[in-house]
């Protein structure tokens, strides 16, 4: 099945759909010069078939009854050295919509097939000329959104981290060499592979396996977003919050309670940092079946956020404490950072008549002496109920105040983020599962060592381990594997 995919040519438009300048259309496989030079007449008299690899050539696109379809500049790549080791022609023409799908049809009429997704990028690991996690990370390259991000993505395409893990499995298949090579003197028992040695090379792998595992959290951050969850009571203004920080109306808002039924996500670059903002229901009593599935949500997305900024009503001073709890009592661990927003400090709020020792009125508070008062008996309540807030930010989501500081802390607060884009991060889930199969296989390995157990079966726990980590970058695979890795990438790639 692998090798049916190389038996034939395929083409696809690389670039974006829709008008524009100039529209890239990739054609790759055995007849793709052939085919190309039935639909392009190249100026000068030159032929396609002749051209070496990495030439170009002007001419005409031609149309099936004749006549010029358009001027274009085509270039030749020839096997191996071409993105997919195959022979490859790329078509620049004018990026018309009409254009773009004659060429694609006539070329198709020529024996083309077209493209499925990734096609392009899976015959380069098909051929050789890149790994699988080489492969992956040309996606990740293509989807960056970030400085951080785009740095891991190509430092993965540029095989760091598959070289990371090619020394780690030249090291294990050392030690599986010399366990397997005492079978075949097990009658003299002989050890090839000193125990002790051997303790502390799987300790080595295993730590350094364990260090990339640990990475997944920051590097799928850094990936897909840091999640920060908008929470808190209904009507705190928490889908304005989120409107605010997008720029645009994300989400619907309403002065009816329970309005947001169910989360709503949405990531934003802020700083060099990309977020993912998550507005959630308003948590409140009800008896409301589909509300009630929406706080539940809700209280999922608590515990899976790096950072939650609960919102609480400036107006509503008596809804404080309530809120406060319902948040303490859903964080999932002491890592997750709670930012307090004290919403619509621009509306009046209700001030009740309360009395001092002598019998007189009290007078209401200026509105920023009282904004102190508000944010400070946050804080009390807060470290009452057991959290230290990272920050306690008066803020009118409506009136945009206080929404540049919000960004400021934010972005401060994960400056780990930035930094790890440096390093080796795990960013692929299925990397991780992988990673993790290998660590218990080597645990295991640890475990027989210190029992004593005979070396051919030390050596398969170690072999278990290699087969988990040459599942990373394609040194085991399948096609269901392929299919599903490839199926998310854009067609031409």
């Amino acid at each position: 099945m692998l090798q049916d995919l190389n038996n034939n040519t395929i083409c696809a438009q690389a670039t974006a759909s829709g008008q524009g300048a100039i529209a890239l259309i990739r054609v790759s496989g055995p007849s793709a010069v052939d085919i190309v030079s039935k639909v392009f007449l190249p100026r000068r008299d030159r032929k396609l078939a002749e051209m070496k690899g990495y030439t170009m050539c002007y001419g005409n696109l031609m149309k099936d009854v004749g006549g010029v379809l358009d001027d274009a500049v085509v270039a030749v790549y020839r096997t191996p050295e071409s993105y997919t080791g195959e022979d490859m022609v790329e078509i620049s023409c004018h990026a018309s919509t009409y254009i773009v799908s004659e060429v694609l049809r006539r070329l198709v009429d020529c024996g083309c097939r077209y493209a499925e997704p990734g096609e392009f990028t899976r015959r380069a690991f098909l051929n050789g000329k890149m790994d699988l996690a080489q492969a992956e990370a040309v996606a990740d390259v293509i989807s960056s959104q970030t400085e951080a991000s785009h740095k891991i993505a190509m430092r993965q395409l540029k095989g760091g981290f598959s070289k990371e893990l090619a020394d780690m499995r030249e090291r294990l298949l050392k030690i599986v060499s010399l366990l397997e090579l005492e079978l075949d003197f097990s009658e003299e028992d002989v050890q090839f592979a000193d125990r002790s040695e051997l303790k502390g090379l799987l300790g080595e792998a295993s730590s350094h396996i364990s260090e990339l595992i640990s990475s997944f959290k920051l590097g799928n951050a850094i990936k897909n977003g840091v999640p920060v969850a908008i929470v808190g009571a209904t009507n705190t203004g928490k889908s304005t919050l989120l409107n605010a920080l997008l720029g645009e109306d994300r989400a619907i808002v309403s002065s009816i309670a329970g309005t947001t039924r169910d989360t709503i996500e949405d990531t934003m670059n802020v700083g060099g940092v990309l977020f993912r903002f998550i507005d959630t229901a308003g948590i409140r009593r009800t008896l409301e079946t589909v509300e009630m599935a929406g706080i539940e949500r809700t209280y999922y997305k608590i515990k899976q956020a790096a950072v939650v900024l609960l919102v609480l009503d400036y107006t509503r001073q008596e809804d404080f404490e309530t809120s406060i709890n319902n948040l303490t009592t859903n964080l999932s661990g002491s890592d997750q950072q709670v930012i307090i927003l004290v919403n619509k400090i621009d509306e009046k709020p209700v001030v009740s008549t309360t009395l001092f020792e002598g019998g007189a009125v009290a007078e209401p508070a200026a509105p920023e002496e009282d904004i102190n008062k508000v944010c400070s008996s946050a804080s009390a309540l807060a470290a009452a109920a057991g959290f230290t807030p990272l920050a306690i930010l008066p803020i009118s989501a409506k009136k945009k105040i206080g929404l540049d500081e919000l960004r400021t802390i934010l972005t401060t607060s994960q400056s780990t983020v930035k930094a790890g884009s440096e390093s080796t991060l795990v960013t692929n889930l299925r990397h991780y599962s992988a990673l993790k199969d290998a660590y218990e296989a080597l645990l295991r390995a640890d475990i027989a060592i210190d029992e004593h157990r005979p070396g051919d079966l030390i050596a398969q726990d170690i072999r278990e381990a290699l087969y988990s980590i040459g599942t990373i970058v394609g040194e085991v695979t399948t096609d269901e594997v392929l299919g599903n890795i490839f199926r998310n990438f854009c067609i031409g790639k």
